[in-house]
């Protein structure tokens, strides 16, 4: 059974996931409709892009996804298609495509608008592509083939070997912290040397193998799921008690 997953700032309130749903089931019926979310805060691309970047490998290959943050996008903003490590993407080219991954994508078009244009294009524009898409319509028959899509910078992690900047990247719901430090670049850089992490005026020397490696009311810190480091308070909300947010940094230093 073909795969379109959803991932929308429309929220749960309005008519308008079910809008997008009706539209992908009226043009093939047999799709299966998986939400990743529908909570993302309105244009919120740095969000949808974790979450898209952190969930749709999980996926099988061919997967399509469907996403309608900020979906009209900024002036003169295309809607394209997408062929991306063997998954496809559809939405509005304002950017957030370019920062689920850092490698070459395979094949976009720009998908035809209709006339007038919409002011509802993940109903009329994005998901007639996608059904297409998922019930085996090659991508090149949906629109014009283009060079490329527009890309923006991500946050960077700075590696030397005396340190390692980063940033928070994401608070989630429970107020953990989740850093854009790569697990892969703190064990080739800590092997046999001892190291600060510093954060807010904090200064820790312990990474935790679980989150209930901690007490109650104690700060953690553990590489997660996403092999990313992420500083919590075990049952407790570590942006409010630690007064870290977005963007806020994250340094490793390490003993010589």
């Amino acid at each position: 059974m073909p795969i379109v997953t959803l991932l929308t700032d429309s929220g749960e309130s309005d008519h308008y996931v079910a809008a997008i749903r009706a539209k992908l089931l009226s043009q093939n019926p047999d799709l299966r409709l998986i939400d990743i979310t529908h909570s993302i805060e309105s244009c919120d691309i740095a969000h949808a892009a974790f979450i898209l970047k952190s969930v749709f490998r999980d996926f099988p290959a061919g997967t399509v996804h469907l996403v309608g943050v900020d979906a009209v996008g900024p002036r003169g903003a295309a809607c394209i298609a997408l062929q991306l490590e063997d998954h496809y993407f559809v939405g509005a080219d304002n950017g957030l495509f370019g920062l689920i991954s850092d490698q070459q994508h395979q094949q976009v078009v720009q998908l035809p608008q209709p006339d007038p244009p919409t002011t509802f294009p993940e109903r009329d524009v994005f998901a007639p592509a996608a059904a297409k898409l998922a019930s085996g319509v090659p991508i090149t028959d949906l629109g014009t083939p283009v060079e490329g899509y527009n890309r923006m910078i991500d946050r960077q992690v700075k590696a030397t070997r005396k340190q390692i900047a980063g940033k928070i990247i994401r608070v989630d719901r429970v107020g953990n912290l989740i850093t854009n430090i790569p697990r892969e670049a703190f064990d080739v850089l800590s092997k046999g040397r001892g190291y600060t992490i510093q954060f807010g005026g904090e200064k820790f020397r312990r990474i935790h193998a679980q989150y209930n490696h901690a007490e109650e009311g104690e700060c953690f810190i553990v590489f997660n799921s996403l092999d990313l480091m992420e500083i919590g308070i075990f049952k407790g909300n570590a942006s409010e008690l630690l007064g870290l947010e977005y963007d806020s940094a994250v340094n490793i230093i390490f003993e010589e």
